[in-house]
């Protein structure tokens, strides 16, 4: 579920990223930068990862709101050229959100890591030797039904379309493989091979792989009899989709028609899973359906994090917990932190209450919500093949077995997540990068500003000295595959890199121009592409040049037979053989030919003869508008000038084509209230200035009268001559002095309200609200106070036309 705009995650990232740092694009089904909004410190407030390169290295970082500032709280480095995969879910244990990256390391070969959030920073618990083509992941019913563990199919490339598969699962600390649940898994593996060989019945390879998957199939009947047949299986042919309305943007689901399935109710939802469920919200509260909408979890919670291993996290009012898919609560106890399931295990935290938090510290659940691993570790990491990276203190990380003994001791002061057998450290914290493998031997001696991880004998790293990067990939020696000479690396998967230049050398902030290349550094097409997303089990990523979003193949080059799409973002193939187009922050669905099933709508039908309709403007690819337009009223005159008005308010204005902008704007709307005559609609924006901190919101209403044209202002509901500033000025007041919500407000920051002070108003309540920084600090948005009509009816004009107009 999205609880931040992509666009505003994007510019908070961006802001807070080192000096010469690039902010990674990622590699997957959403047109957005690596940047992902989540809760993995366990306070139940959502942190801010991103993925960034830096002379030539890339970097996990975590950014954290403190005292109502965001400020980086961890940092882990790398591996590969790019990210192909940034999400937030639970893997070796049920309930606890991980922060799950992938690395692209080599061609056909890609990394994953799994972080967990620990005092210190980051630590990936990953398995260095773990590498494939692609993978899927999901809750897969095995002998004992679904566990709420994800199992994982690993696919490798042999040749063509030719793979090595295999489903792996964590059990008693250790990956192993889960023949249980092969036929749950290989008949899409059959229906694979069987469209391979539709036109290439003579491709006896083919056939043998088909057979085997086949006999696999068939033996993995025999081996889990156990398997409850009323196990959900995946949910096939539903898919989010939204529809704009007079009470606000409404979520549902289609199906492979294209025809809603599930009625648009939901203010946010989530795609389902491979067990089946979907998390939704609803009413500012988020639950779980099945593909009935049927609430298998009702909507009770802050927040809900994707099932990993069987198992989601949960915040309520007291922190975090671990529930099954039934919704049952496993924890005895709500816990500061709880990671994502993985290999059996979520990380959890303790917050200390000494001075500094010097008690806080990491421990590991195990799936029943026990504590497999009390709490004693600085930082963290997720199990991953049987294996943890912990930091016991300073200068000394270990690395432990599922029980918490230590398979070894590395006397450093950093010490990354595995890969491919390898951990990048530092010898001190402000030295070089280099590699040791499990022992703790050096392999690589250090020799590198920023180091990855290593994925498939591939590894990402920066030798950058200054704010400018020198990413390049190196192999197992160490030798340099890809010289290091790039503004940005990122691993696409399927051994393919994406090796971005800068736009603009001297302001290398300002984004990169992307090539792709093989794993050995040759150069598959020229830069052409402003972003490009990972390559997927079908051989296909998804890229735009800006100008259109297209989907291209192995050999850099559009895909032939599949749509392109005007405008920037990303395609993705989902099931049923839809095409899923997020473009220009607009989500549709097509099918190969291009002919669009379902897009969203753009009409917003009111009480007739009422209406609102979305416009869009983009005259720069960094500039782009939805603005709204009113129809339907008696006066022409009028609607045209409020629509005028509409345009000014969604700065809607000349902008540059032919040039490249130093900063990016969005705009968008929202009915935020309709009733009688009275159309409340909110107008957001975000201007973000490339290099800088951050960007800045703006949030604006307009308030329309829509018998009379006339947009009405704070003083219009009130009675002429009285003194509403002052009385509200002391309601505002009185709230910030005894409501512990608003302790983020400045001191002496308040000293009362604006006679044209912005504010809104629903049914039974005005509303007051100030931008960013105005008496609080960026993290807390926009500080709003309510206040009940029935506190301040002495003062209403109800006689006024403002009233009248949605109280007539």
């Amino acid at each position: 579920m999205a609880v931040y705009d992509p666009s505003k995650l994007m510019q908070l990232a961006s802001a807070h990223l080192p000096d010469g740092a690039r902010l990674m694009m990622l590699g997957g089904r959403s047109a957005r930068a690596a940047v992902i909004a989540a809760d993995i410190a366990g306070d139940r407030v959502p942190e801010v990862a991103a993925a960034y390169c830096l002379n030539g290295e890339l970097y996990m970082q975590v950014l954290k709101c403190v005292d109502g500032a965001w400020a980086a709280k961890a940092n882990a480095r790398g591996s590969g050229c790019g990210v192909t995969l940034l999400a937030a879910a639970p893997v070796t244990r049920a309930g606890r959100n991980n922060l799950i990256v992938g690395w692209k390391t080599g061609e056909a070969r890609s990394k994953l890591s799994v972080y967990e959030w620990t005092r210190k920073g980051l630590e990936d618990v990953a398995p260095a030797d773990l590498s494939y083509t692609f993978l899927e992941a999901g809750d897969m019913p095995g002998a004992g039904g679904r566990d709420g563990k994800a199992e994982i199919a690993l696919w490798s490339r042999d040749a063509g379309d030719a793979y090595r598969i295999e489903v792996m699962r964590w059990n008693k600390g250790a990956f192993m493989t889960a023949p249980d649940v092969y036929p749950f898994y290989f008949p899409g593996v059959v229906r694979y091979y069987e469209r391979v060989m539709r036109g290439n019945p003579d491709l006896t390879a083919y056939g043998d792989l088909l057979t085997d998957a086949r006999n696999r199939a068939v033996m993995g009947r025999a081996a889990s009899q156990l398997i409850d047949p009323t196990s959900a299986p995946r949910v096939v042919g539903l898919f989010p989709a939204s529809v704009k309305t007079a009470e606000g943007t409404k979520w549902g689901y289609i199906d492979e028609g294209g025809r809603m399935a599930i009625q648009p109710r939901y203010d946010d939802a989530g795609d389902f899973q491979e067990n089946g469920l979907a998390i939704v919200r609803e009413d500012g509260r988020a639950g779980i359906i099945d593909a009935t909408a049927h609430y298998v979890v009702p909507p009770n919670y802050e927040s809900i994090n994707p099932f990993s291993e069987r198992r989601a996290v949960v915040i309520d009012g007291q922190g975090f917990r671990l529930i099954d898919e039934a919704g049952t609560v496993l924890t005895r106890k709500a816990y500061s932190y709880i990671s994502s399931m993985k290999d059996g295990r979520a990380v959890f935290y303790v917050a200390g209450n000494g001075e500094g938090g010097g008690d806080s510290r990491y421990g590991y659940l195990d799936s029943d919500g026990n504590e497999a691993i009390p709490a004693q570790y600085e930082e963290a990491n997720d199990f991953e093949d049987g294996k943890a990276v912990v930091k016991i203190k300073d200068k000394e990380y270990a690395l432990i077995g599922p029980d918490g003994s230590r398979l070894a001791t590395y006397p450093l002061a950093y010490v990354g997540p595995l890969g491919d057998g390898r951990l990048a450290f530092q010898s001190d914290m402000a030295g070089k990068y280099g590699y040791i493998d499990e022992r703790g031997t050096v392999v690589l001696q250090p020799a590198y500003t920023s180091a990855f991880p290593f994925r498939d004998g591939r590894a990402i790293v920066n030798t950058a000295e200054d704010y400018k990067s020198a990413y390049g990939v190196i192999d197992e020696k160490g030798e340099f595959v890809v010289k290091p000479a790039y503004n940005d690396i990122r691993d696409l998967g399927e051994e393919r890199f994406a090796l971005g230049r800068a736009v603009d050398p001297e302001q290398p902030f300002l984004g990169s121009m992307y090539a792709i290349a093989d794993r050995h550094g040759k150069l598959l097409s020229d830069f052409l592409y402003n972003d490009v997303t990972e390559f997927r089990e079908d051989g296909l990523a998804s890229a735009t040049d800006a100008r259109e979003t297209m989907l291209i193949d192995r050999g850099g080059k559009p895909a032939r037979g599949y749509p392109r799409v005007n405008g920037s973002g990303e395609l993705t193939l989902e099931e049923g053989g839809l095409i899923k187009a997020f473009v220009d922050r607009r989500l549709s669905y097509m099918n190969r030919a291009g002919d669009v099933i379902w897009k969203q709508n753009t009409i917003i039908p009111l009480r007739s003869p009422y209406r609102v309709k979305e416009e869009k403007y983009k005259p720069n690819p960094d500039y782009l508008v939805y603005y709204p337009q009113v129809g339907g009223m008696t006066d022409q005159a009028a609607q045209r000038t409020v629509n005028n008005q509409l345009k000014e308010l969604s700065q809607v204005k000349p902008i540059p084509g032919d040039r490249k902008l130093d900063y990016s704007y969005t705009g968008d709307f929202d009915v935020a209230f309709y009733k009688n005559k009275l159309l409340e609609l909110r107008l957001d924006g975000y201007h973000y200035p490339f290099g800088a901190a951050h960007g800045m919101p703006t949030q604006t209403y307009a308030i329309v009268d829509l018998g009379s044209g006339r947009m009405y202002a704070l003083k219009d509901l009130f009675k002429p001559g009285s003194d509403y500033v002052k009385a509200l000025s002391d309601i505002v007041g009185k709230q910030i002095k005894e409501d512990p919500q608003y302790s983020y407000v400045f001191p002496d920051s308040y000293t009362g309200i604006r006679p044209d002070q912005p504010f809104y108003v629903t049914e039974d309540a005005l509303h007051l609200y100030f931008a960013p920084y105005d008496i609080g600090p960026y993290a807390a948005g926009f500080p709003t106070f309510t206040i009940p009509f029935g506190q301040i009816m002495e003062l209403i004009d109800t006689e006024g036309a403002f009233w009248r107009a949605f109280h007539g």
